[in-house]
């Protein structure tokens, strides 16, 4: 008779998850074919014609990938402290894109940043560059974001992690081919409302369940509801030292390392190509200041719930499963064991669960991305919470992978193809190009999806440190500094994004070493995540340095630097 009842609370959450994940992919594919694009402003920034709330809800759905629906409540429910970094450095620097250089480049009216560098530094060697930058950074993060699709699929529709991936590719591919970017915006405004929801749905129940108050920002710092008078992060930490770990609000980074990860995200997301992108679809610099400052204030829904998330987790895992016996675990134990993110390793054969931070002793090892997505199973709430966090999280990752697409498509066909192979392209043979240059970076997508180098949110900021590297400088001093040449930026450029793969490759992936190097060997103490500050700095100083003796850009492109910081309302952005 249990065993019916497990297999029947089974069955009951995949049915609900195939009902939600079925009606939200649905609603998607219909916004794909009624909104679908008939020409290259259309594909490429939805006409121009985005109103600031559909364009505030499209960039916030855009922004919040699955990095930060999965994978940054779980980093910081294992980090701790420690993982402030990432609330600090993703929303610092959507302030800073928001602030500094949306609205100049909106104003530049070009669709994508390898359009703006290409023109800004009248060079083609300038475009392909940024053409290989944007490609760089847009795969890498995409690889993230196909990876928590795999996840989510793997776990609730209990298919093979593989099988996942390809089935997002598949959805991402139709509406992101057939409707482009106009097709993508009103699409990203539905999955906003449904990963807002199911992020927001668990966190009020289980912070009511755990402390008695539903606001989660104030639960996870409130007294737990069972009577003790102990605070829910007292009680976290204390549960923390007991198995050997750090207290859970006290950090373990060093302050350089804390600095230069909060730094590289920071400038990184004023990099980011397919954020960028999104401040062309309005028709105004003034629309483009209105949807930033939208996007901001839904994107904090989320962010200011992320700590509270982490701990609920943290805090019910712990007490679930340590010290506990194998025999005894929960279904939704088995559940993730079978998708192999987490697995327990009975190294002395008592049958008892060892969760400790001691290596040697340790049995059980918890892939991070899980956390968000177990929390409902592991505090027990209903069924149809636990599939909705599954469709927030597949909200999440195909709203993301869906606006890189678009950059990578419109890398190929408008930069590369459009601007520097054959510029005679017709409208038509462009537009032809653009989608079957998404379907190759859709199946590119799916390769790394398949193959990822670490955690989501890990795999993600290894791709802002990649736009600090690359593009933060080319696009400040292009807009800030009329001086600045072609010659300056190629070389800036060159330096920052190599430095920063060969970093990444040694020190994450272990490319040139038999085995990963110890952290003691980073450099300044600096981690791979954080390493995009540096090859920041190398940029700005090679740029300059290289500026200084070769010349000054032509007069007429001055004058558009000049053109560009005056405060008025231009008009659309200028058609190709």
């Amino acid at each position: 008779m249990n065993n019916s009842l497990i297999l029947q609370e089974a069955m009951s959450v995949q049915t609900w998850t195939y009902i939600l994940v079925g009606v939200t992919f649905s609603i998607y594919i219909g916004i794909a074919i009624w909104s679908r694009a008939s020409s290259t402003k259309e594909f490429y920034v939805a006409g121009g014609g985005v109103s600031p709330l559909a364009n505030g809800m499209a960039t916030a759905a855009d922004w919040m990938s699955a990095a930060s629906f999965i994978s940054m409540a779980g980093i910081i429910s294992f980090a701790g402290y420690d993982g402030a970094v990432y609330l600090m450095g993703w929303t610092g620097g959507y302030v800073l894109l928001a602030l500094l250089l949306a609205p100049y480049l909106r104003k530049f009216g070009k669709f994508t940043v390898p359009d703006f560098i290409g023109d800004r530094y009248y060079s083609k060697t300038a475009r392909m560059v940024a053409v290989v930058c944007a490609l760089i950074v847009s795969f890498t993060y995409v690889a993230g974001q196909m990876q928590g699709v795999g996840i989510v699929f793997s776990r609730f529709l209990e298919v093979d992690y593989n099988l996942g991936v390809i089935i997002g590719m598949i959805i991402v591919l139709f509406y992101a081919v057939l409707g482009g970017m106009k097709g993508i915006t009103y699409t990203q405004v539905a999955q906003y409302c449904v990963l807002i929801f199911a992020f927001m749905v668990p966190a009020i129940f289980i912070s009511f369940q755990m402390t008695g108050n539903p606001i989660p920002q104030l639960g996870f710092g409130s007294e737990l509801s069972d009577g003790s008078g102990t605070f829910l992060l007292d009680k976290l930490d204390g549960l923390s030292t007991e198995l050997g770990f750090d207290e859970y609000t006290q950090g373990s980074k060093s302050l350089i390392d804390v600095f230069a990860i909060t730094l590289a995200l920071m400038v990184g997301t004023a990099g980011l190509p397919h954020v960028i992108v999104r401040f062309f679809t309005v028709k105004k610099v003034r629309d483009a200041r209105k949807s930033a400052g939208i996007a901001l204030l839904l994107i904090v829904v989320l962010y200011s719930t992320a700590p509270a998330v982490a701990v609920f987790a943290r805090t019910n895992l712990i007490e679930t499963v340590s010290n506990q016996p194998y025999s005894n675990v929960p279904e939704w134990f088995k559940k993730w064991e079978a998708t192999g993110l987490i697995t327990f390793t009975d190294k002395n054969k008592d049958g008892i669960i060892q969760y400790v931070a001691d290596q040697d002793i340790n049995e059980l090892e918890v892939n991070r991305d899980i956390m968000v997505l177990a929390n409902p199973e592991i505090a027990g709430l209903p069924n149809w919470v636990i599939a909705l966090v599954a469709a927030g999280g597949l909200a999440a990752a195909l709203s993301t992978a869906a606006g890189l697409l678009l950059v990578i498509s419109a890398s190929v066909s408008h930069d590369l193809i459009k601007k520097v192979i054959n510029p005679k392209i017709s409208e038509k043979g462009e537009l032809i190009a653009a989608r079957l240059s998404a379907v190759g970076a859709v199946c590119i997508a799916g390769y790394f999806g398949i193959n990822p180098p670490g955690f989501v949110a890990a795999v993600v900021a290894l791709a802002f440190g990649l736009a600090a590297a690359s593009f933060f400088p080319a696009i400040v001093l292009g807009i800030f500094y009329k001086r600045m040449n072609k010659e300056g930026a190629v070389a800036g450029m060159v330096v920052g994004i190599t430095a920063m793969l060969l970093y990444m490759f040694k020190y994450k992936l272990g490319w040139f070493d038999e085995v990963l190097p110890d952290k003691s060997e980073w450099w300044f103490g600096i981690s791979p995540e954080g390493f995009g500050t540096i090859a920041m700095i190398l940029n700005f100083m090679v740029s300059i340095i290289i500026m200084k003796f070769t010349p000054a850009p032509p007069l007429e492109v001055q004058e558009i630097v000049e053109n560009i910081r005056i405060p008025n309302d231009a008009g659309e952005a200028s058609k190709h």
